[in-house]
């Protein structure tokens, strides 16, 4: 008899045992695994082990196969069967867990499913309270994909308040820094801040509290366009990631069960303090990890690095590094739909670079149907009007995009950085039309409004435009007291362009002043700049994902066709 007791326990275990050495062998050998949990179902196993295998199975197929219709089953199973065994929490609740994670995965997704599973599974995981807060988290976080931001917030208001109750101001801490209310975003970090300084506990996770808090007023500060104030919390953002890189992880739980949660695991916060070595360290990551978070962490890393290489004049560059971000997003539907504005938006930047100007126009448009962000919207119509000025003669659209980002009279957003450039777009429109002096008007403002958050290159920019005024009124001291300041902002950028610009000013404005030797030493300066920057427009243009230009809707393509040579003008560059 006692061997017959015995004898179920026994093959469980095995069957198990296999199971596990097949999923963790090199390479995994997932059907074989499968094939030993699916053999646990022939003993007719007790009500605990039938529904923690279908858990097991579901988990498997979901994240090493692409069946995810069995995976759905086996989940939906051990969720059904879980809710009718008493004490069986951990099952019960990572059943649910997972399988509305794989509702908002299928296509077309099932996210009408999941909120109803995710809200009877927190109702029910009231005693629990690691489970109950993860489902708020996984609830919350859904109705942010959906830009549903005032049930996420009222959800993870709900969290803290539990996470209070239940003992655990950690975590209630993080719930409060998620809320993102947006009118109370200064009230509630500088409440937050207090917070976090002044709570006593375990020190790797102060930290991280810290490193959160931090990251969300860096961002805060970015969004509001101000470049000159987030200095301090950059500087205090990475000596805490130095910090945190230095302490060792403490090997003892957390006695709380609601404490076992983290904002970012150590080795993903570190990336944050790298510049040019970070996307070394993603690559390096996401070979150990799969965590989607690293791939979106990549595609923000490149879509900051292409802007500042167009700035700097390696255009061929960016468009690689544009070609890297598409695949990236071929990779992932959720990236994709989550970048695709930002993505047409970069490719109408590189589209000016290299004097596209239609393209430039149809990225941007492409851009802007695809993106609800105020602040990226703003951003886009600022360079879709650069463009119809330089096109000069798209005047009705010109003036219907100007009274949208009109800078003295409701300005759309709230970035200091968006309306200092919406000035500098009306200065470079007067100036086309020689209204100089309201030129002069517009471009005093964007320079008092640049100047106060150290916004460099719109300082550049309208420093040497008002130097071309006064050139052209006659004003050449005045004109001069304004084109060599703007060179040597420029050179410390350093931008291509306006180096250019001013270099070609600085030979114009000298010969007027017949100083021969200062006329020759800019005409050299100015060659050498045109020499570079047409080098690498040629380059830029022989590239095959120079055909990405094209690209306007749809997911990205995958192939490129090569390029004879440049298709574009380069006379705008001389």
């Amino acid at each position: 008899m006692a061997s017959n007791v015995e004898a179920p326990e026994s093959w469980y275990l095995a069957l198990l045992g296999f199971a596990e050495h097949f999923r963790t062998s090199s390479p995994p050998k997932i059907r074989l695994c499968v094939h030993c949990l699916q053999a646990v179902f022939q003993f007719k196993p007790p009500q605990r082990v039938e529904a923690r295998t279908h858990l097991q199975l579901g988990s498997v197929l979901y994240h090493h196969t692409k069946n995810s219709e069995l995976a759905r089953s086996h989940l939906e199973k051990a969720w059904l069967i879980s809710q009718q065994i008493p004490q069986f929490e951990d099952v019960k609740f990572e059943a649910a867990s997972l399988l509305s994670e794989l509702y908002c995965q299928q296509v077309p997704n099932l996210v009408d499913s999941a909120k109803p599973l995710l809200r009877k599974a927190i109702q029910i995981s009231q005693q629990t309270p690691y489970w109950h807060c993860r489902l708020l988290f996984q609830l919350a976080q859904l109705h942010t994909l959906e830009k549903d931001l005032v049930s996420a917030c009222d959800l993870l208001g709900v969290g803290a308040e539990y996470a209070r109750v239940v003992g655990s101001e950690y975590t209630s801490i993080l719930l409060l820094l998620m809320e993102r209310k947006l009118g109370e975003v200064h009230p509630l970090l500088t409440l937050c801040g207090t917070i976090v300084e002044n709570w006593q506990g375990n020190p790797i996770q102060k930290e991280s509290l810290r490193v959160f808090f931090l990251v969300l007023q860096v961002t805060h500060y970015l969004d509001a366009g101000q470049v000159k104030s987030v200095k301090p919390c950059l500087k205090q953002l990475q000596q805490c990631i130095q910090t945190i890189s230095t302490l060792h992880d403490d090997e003892i739980l957390p006695s709380n069960p609601a404490d076992l949660f983290h904002w970012l695991p150590k080795e993903h916060m570190c990336v944050l303090k790298y510049t040019d070595k970070a996307l070394m360290q993603l690559e390096k990551l996401k070979m150990l990890d799969s965590s989607p978070i690293l791939s979106t962490f990549q595609v923000i890393l490149l879509e900051h690095i292409i802007m500042c290489r167009l700035v700097t004049g390696h255009k061929a560059t960016a468009l690689q590094e544009i070609s890297q971000v598409c695949q990236l997003c071929q990779q992932s539907p959720r990236l994709f739909t989550n970048h695709a504005a930002q993505l047409h938006t970069l490719l109408g930047l590189y589209c000016i670079s290299v004097n596209c100007m239609d393209n430039a126009e149809a990225q941007f448009t492409a851009a802007l149907r695809l993106t609800t962000h105020q602040e990226l919207w703003a951003f886009i119509v600022t360079n879709l009007a650069s463009v119809y000025i330089r096109e000069g003669n798209r005047h009705q659209e010109l003036y219907s995009l100007l009274e949208r980002i009109n800078p003295d009279h409701n300005f759309p957003v709230s970035s200091h950085c968006l309306r200092a450039a919406a000035f500098y777009i009306r200065g470079l429109l007067s100036f086309f039309q020689g209204r100089y002096n309201e030129a002069k008007r517009f471009l005093r403002e964007t320079l008092k409004m640049s100047n106060a958050e150290d916004l460099n290159r719109l300082t550049a920019c309208s420093l040497v435009l008002l130097g071309h005024i006064f050139y052209v009124l006659g004003n050449h001291r005045e004109s001069n007291n304004m084109v060599v300041p703007a060179m040597q902002l420029a050179s410390k950028i350093p931008d291509m362009s306006v180096q250019l610009w001013s270099s070609a000013l600085l030979k114009d404005l000298n010969k007027a002043l017949g100083n021969t030797i200062d006329a020759h030493e800019a005409a050299q300066m100015h060659q050498n700049f045109s020499q570079q920057l047409l080098q690498d427009h040629i380059a830029a243009c022989s590239l095959p994902e120079h055909n990405l230009i094209s690209w306007t809707d749809g997911p990205p393509p995958g192939q490129f066709q090569a390029q004879n040579g440049p298709t574009t003008s380069l006379a705008s560059l001389l």
